[in-house]
């Protein structure tokens, strides 16, 4: 067999792998502090994909001082979920309020990633807002808005919770009945069992939804059956 061998000519004639403008190379980006990457953010001239990468590599920092930066983007079409990823992890309170203050000023899909967010830091202050975002037209949005609620877990949210159930009908019913559930299940996994099991037998009622109604009796009885309960 006849081996074949590339000359010099055929190798520089082969075509080199593309290299990104400077704008699409992120290298540089995911080197940053969160002084360079706030200034992205703020950089009228910054690229989409610039803003994009300096929101993700901000969430891994998660500096208190890139709320106002990455708060400015979340009623952006394009930029809310690079912006919500960025403030998710920041543990400081101010990346609550921001994610509260802008709920009055979006709707649609920009408004139920806000609320998503809410939902991952069970924000119990955004309680009052989630509420009336719950009682609200748009289904989508009230659904999220109930799962944000159960996901809070206080008792306050329990209430809201029961007060609404029996006004909510079809899937709003059963959404309301689901974040119930997450309630309960809260708060036995805090330690609140007494809050956890009254939530449990409420939603054992017959005008639960079927599905949820189980799942509650089910609870109950593994809660009652468990041999770490207390005695």
């Amino acid at each position: 067999m006849q081996q074949t061998t590339t000359t010099p000519a055929a190798q520089a004639a082969k075509p080199k792998a593309p290299v990104p403008p400077p704008e699409f190379q992120e290298g540089a980006i995911a080197r940053m502090d969160a002084a360079g990457l706030i200034s992205i953010l703020r950089n009228a001239a910054s690229t989409e994909f610039q803003k994009a990468k300096a929101c993700m590599r901000l969430g891994e920092l998660a500096p208190k001082e890139a709320v106002p930066a990455l708060a400015a983007l979340l009623g952006d079409e394009k930029m809310n979920t690079y912006a919500r990823y960025g403030l998710e992890p920041i543990a400081d309170p101010a990346a609550d309020e921001a994610l509260r203050a802008a709920l009055p000023k979006l709707k649609g899909n920009l408004l139920i990633g806000v609320i998503n967010s809410i939902n991952k830091r069970r924000d119990a202050k955004a309680l009052p807002a989630l509420t009336k975002l719950m009682q609200g037209a748009d289904g989508e949005v009230a659904r999220a808005a109930a799962a944000a609620i159960g996901s809070i877990g206080t008792a306050e949210a329990a209430k809201t919770l029961q007060a609404a159930l029996p006004k909510s009908a079809g899937p709003m019913k059963m959404a309301v009945a689901d974040a119930a559930l997450v309630c309960a299940e809260r708060m036995l996994a805090e330690g609140r069992r007494e809050q956890g099991l009254a939530l449990y037998a409420f939603l054992s009622g017959p005008e639960v939804p079927a599905a949820a109604r189980h799942a509650a009796m089910t609870g109950i009885i593994r809660e009652e059956t468990s041999v770490s309960r207390p005695r």
